[in-house]
């Protein structure tokens, strides 16, 4: 790449450039930014220097960095980059006769303000060959091979240099280019939504995820590593418990929390038969019996009303699902327990952030338990989820069975499983969690905004959330009379959409001997019938949420 500086303003204008340098109000406005772009910029060195050194020719530029302090795009520099930006700027710097400390000092003062500005793709050590066999400029190759990393959205790399080699993987454009790109809204109606967009969570977080997952490769230690215990202290800090135990998956919760109370052959356990099968499969493979309630219409949570009259003499506790993420109604479920002294487990695996009264899902019973499978509120990159109690009793025992059962170790004190969250995936969580107040401020406005744009829908039934606790959407879920014809519909439009859950716990072939139905299930049977989810997540955008719903009308008209 090449540039030319002209005259002996530019240092001037370079010290004109980094006096207007406000950091944090950059990291401020960087950080608001992250939400909504999905229009993805990747910036040469040279309409950077441009910027610094000849602001006449870099009016677009200027205009690029306030579409992104708007929110309107990301701004991303390649780590190979910056040596190239600091060398140049300051080699131009000490050409114009200005002292090299001060030079060097100006120069740093424009990085640190660019770095807050922008984030920074890095560059991965195994692309370096190939890179070298394939470019006729190797500095641009590895620009156009961090941009590979940017798995969401629209990618552009953006250029002053007419030669720019992006290996033919991306267009690039220069800054006018640039900016007119960004003016243009996609509206075309063939144009896939995601159902859960991890891809941009991941690409808004990356700075964070990288640099918890290369802490953990320094260290190795995969297995109980420091992220472990800083996760289980931070979970328990968020959710108000005592205890925090991270698991290997949130099933994993579900059996740990049931043995850690010492639930076994015989027993039997009050559930709802609406649910992933995760919730009824632990208390089948530790002998006892799923006793099935039914559920609210409007809620889909498990009936408190109808509890007391499933409890036998060998009720041994209860489990309510907190579906959808919506907490069931756990003060009228705690009383009826306490008259009968059962223990309650809330199976929280979907409503992780959610309120209940002023408290916390997961510490609203004796137990709660949670996933972070990756679509869930809070998720990681494969399997995870952790158990939340203020009993040191029940804690003791379920840190004790998640290792063989083991009180110190090759000392087993009781039966137990091989049940560790890993280093890693709690390295990943920690990420998440720096960004997760706001992630579910987004899915409470998002739901909010579904319920309104479907009120005036009488054909579509919408997830009533009681005026005592939140929802944190983990799906957003309706109700429709003719699901086969709806989903249909929306696959037409192109619109994704899943069924949580199809078949009722009590209808399928596992669970017929091995469960007890209390009651009519009536309610159960309809919803299951009915629901269908609609794409949910922090990062969807207004316009294709008012899609999704004008294909939703279209489907129900």
């Amino acid at each position: 790449m090449k540039f030319s500086v002209p005259g002996n303003s530019n240092s001037t204008r370079a010290q004109r450039y980094a006096t207007k340098i406000s950091i944090a109000c950059a990291i401020r406005r960087w950080r608001r930014s992250l939400l909504a772009a999905n229009k993805h910029l990747v910036l040469d060195a040279s309409v950077i220097l441009d910027l610094w050194l000849r602001p006449e020719r870099a009016m677009a530029t200027e205009a690029l960095f306030a579409s992104a302090e708007q929110g309107r795009t990301s701004l991303w520099v390649s780590a190979a980059s910056l040596p190239t930006l600091e060398f140049v700027a300051v080699r131009r710097c000490k050409e114009q006769g200005i002292d090299p400390t001060v030079a060097r000092s100006l120069v740093k003062r424009l990085m640190l303000d660019l770095l807050n500005r922008v984030r920074v793709l890095s560059n991965r050590g195994y692309e370096q060959a190939e890179l070298y066999a394939k470019s006729t400029d190797f500095e641009d190759a590895q620009l156009a091979a961090s941009a590979r990393s940017i798995s969401a959205g629209q990618v552009c790399i953006v250029s002053s240099d007419a030669a720019f080699d992006a290996l033919g993987e991306f267009s690039f454009q220069r800054p006018e280019q640039a900016l007119e790109w960004l003016r243009q809204e996609n509206t075309s109606e063939q144009e896939t939504l995601s159902f859960i967009d991890l891809a941009a969570q991941q690409v808004a977080l990356r700075p964070q995820i990288e640099r918890n997952i290369d802490i953990v490769l320094h260290h190795g230690q995969y297995i109980m590593g420091p992220e472990v215990k800083a996760l289980e202290e931070k979970l328990a800090e968020y959710s108000g418990a005592k205890h925090c135990i991270t698991v290997a998956s949130g099933t994993e919760a579900l059996l740990i929390s049931l043995m850690a109370l010492g639930v076994g052959a015989g027993d039997e356990v009050i559930t709802t038969p609406f649910t992933f099968v995760a919730t009824a499969e632990v208390i089948v493979l530790l002998g006892a019996k799923p006793v099935f309630v039914d559920i609210e219409p409007d809620t889909c949570n498990i009936d408190a009303s109808r509890i007391e009259a499933a409890i036998t003499p060998k009720t041994k506790a209860i489990m309510p699902v907190s579906l959808y993420g919506q907490p069931a109604d756990m003060d009228e479920i705690n009383a009826i327990a306490a008259k009968y002294k059962l223990p309650v487990i809330e199976d929280a695996a979907q409503s992780f952030g959610a309120e209940y009264k002023g408290r916390k899902s997961c510490n609203l019973s004796t137990i709660g338990c949670t996933s972070f499978f990756p679509s869930k509120p809070l998720g990681c990159y494969g399997d995870g989820g952790a158990i939340f109690t203020s009993d040191d009793a029940i804690a003791l025992a379920c840190r004790e069975i998640r290792v063989h059962g083991q009180s110190k170790r090759y000392w087993h004190t009781r039966i137990g499983v091989g049940g560790r969250m890993d280093t890693l995936q709690c390295a990943v969580v920690l990420a998440k969690l720096e960004r997760f107040n706001e992630e579910i401020e987004q899915r409470l406005k998002l739901g909010a905004r579904y319920q309104r744009l479907l009120e005036d829908v009488p054909a579509v039934p919408r997830l009533v959330v009681r005026s005592d606790r939140n929802c944190v959407w983990a799906q957003f879920t309706i109700q429709v009379p003719d699901r086969d014809a709806f989903l249909h519909a929306l696959t037409a439009a192109n619109i994704p959409t899943a069924v949580h859950y199809p078949v009722p716990l009590h209808r399928q072939p596992a669970y017929h001997e091995s469960c007890r139905v209390s009651g009519s299930l009536d309610c159960s049977d309809l919803v299951a019938s009915r629901v269908v989810s609609l794409p949910m997540h922090p990062y969807l955008e207004q316009r294709a949420q008012e899609r999704i719903i004008e294909a939703v009308v279209r489907a129900v008209a």
